[in-house]
């Protein structure tokens, strides 16, 4: 039989974040199954010129795709509809019999609805939308609009946990779905997948933990944030759990290591001002103001609690080689979040055995199972994050529970569904 060929839309290697990572993950457990041509069509700028980020991953040196026969085409971007043109031209090229799109933030809604509006025209093209969030976690006027009009194109949509299920169903309470969990068809399919581990980032064996703990001056228990610092991912009151813990005991750390999400220009350069300037305008027209999140500094509370010496923070993008250190020297994972989407810096976890200590939003009580794989805390309450952080350290979670939790979340069972006719 011919290979069918499989194009996998969203950033690829050469941008930052977990969906690159996802995307990434994606093409390479497609590629391994060994019936599938793989390609990865990728934007070059992802978001309109305004936003004031770097988005480009200039950290990491090694190759993800290295061994693989997935190739990759940077083509599309935002702000040149042209180029939106070209991507559909390039990907019927390709002769591709499924595309599957990530979605992750409704900003996108404009070049994907016009690409996929496109491609579910051609006969033998399944649109795909690989669906990350419904609601926005920043909540815009036009978010809705934007989902509604790009998902209405998906002739299959995946998610990762029954609250986005319940939200698409909210966006098209007049639309039929097939549901399923195995990735049978039907009209207006919707798989049900666990977001799968990544494995792109493995532990290293000869990794000397106890003499980086050393050289990190922690101390015996290590609890790990990691990833970007947003607003809703909570890391002030992680900190706050943090330092009401560190008043009942003295042998613990924090480790922080990401970067600040907005906080990765040169605030000096005249280019940085203006993108400042019409990118705060744009969020007074299209945002509530409590929902602009770039004045937040969340470090500050560090300082402010008195916890400099138990804190080791790592305030920048870290790189995918230097990944597994921050995971293997730790001995729990906190993502106190306010609102979640079913998150990457889970799945990581997963990858190096971790337990989770996270709060009871979103997806987490779905997948957490409080006593078993990790322990979960009320939202909003810093006294029972700190209650669910002294619980893991009288009754630690056994790597082996966290492994036995995963086994469903595997990218071989999510190419599966994906594949199945």
């Amino acid at each position: 039989m011919p290979k069918q060929v499989v194009v996998c839309f969203g950033p690829g290697p050469r941008f930052k974040g977990g969906i690159q990572n996802y995307n990434t993950s994606l093409a390479l457990a497609l590629d391994k199954r060994g019936d599938c041509e793989v390609h990865i069509v990728s934007w070059t700028q992802q978001y309109p010129a305004i936003i004031p980020r770097e988005f480009v991953d200039k950290s990491s040196k090694a190759d993800l795709l290295e061994g693989s026969n997935v190739k990759v085409h940077y083509i599309t971007n935002y702000n040149k509809p042209s180029t939106w043109r070209e991507t559909v031209r390039l990907i019927r090229s390709l002769k591709a019999n499924k595309v599957v799109f990530q979605w992750s933030i409704a900003l996108q809604g404009l070049p994907l609805s016009f690409i996929a509006k496109r491609l579910q025209k051609i006969k033998g093209v399944e649109v795909v939308f690989d669906v990350h969030f419904v609601k926005q976690k920043e909540h815009s006027a036009i978010d809705r609009l934007l989902t509604k009009r790009a998902l209405k194109f998906a002739d299959t949509t995946i998610v990762h946990a029954k609250k986005t299920w319940e939200e698409l169903k909210e966006v098209f309470p007049n639309k039929a779905f097939h549901y399923t969990e195995d990735g049978t068809r039907g009209k207006n399919t919707v798989i049900k997948l666990y977001h799968p581990i990544y494995g792109l980032f493995r532990p290293d064996p000869n990794l000397n933990i106890e003499a980086l703990k050393k050289e990190w001056g922690l101390k015996k228990h290590v609890f790990l944030f990691f990833g970007f610092i947003r607003r809703y991912k909570g890391l002030d009151q992680a900190i706050r759990a943090f330092a009401e813990l560190r008043k009942q005991r003295d042998d613990v750390s924090l480790v922080i290591a990401g970067e600040s999400f907005w906080n990765t220009l040169d605030q000096k350069k005249w280019s940085t001002k203006v993108k400042q300037m019409l990118f705060g305008w744009a969020k007074r027209i299209l945002l509530n103001k409590k929902d602009d999140e770039r004045e937040d500094q969340p470090l500050e509370w560090i300082q402010r609690l008195g916890i400099e010496e138990d804190c080791y923070v790592v305030n920048r993008f870290i790189g995918n080689e230097e990944v597994h250190k921050y995971f293997q020297v730790s001995d729990a994972v906190v993502l106190f979040y306010r609102t979640a989407t079913p998150s990457g810096i889970e799945s990581l976890s997963y990858n190096f055995s971790l337990p989770l200590l996270a709060t009871r939003v979103g997806h987490f009580p779905e997948t957490i199972q409080d006593g078993f794989n990790g322990y979960l805390a009320n939202d909003g309450d810093i006294a029972d994050m700190t209650r669910a952080m002294q619980r893991f350290l009288e009754h630690p979670i056994p790597r082996e529970n966290v492994f036995e939790s995963t086994k469903m979340m595997s990218w071989e069972n999510y190419a599966s569904a994906l594949m199945k006719q």
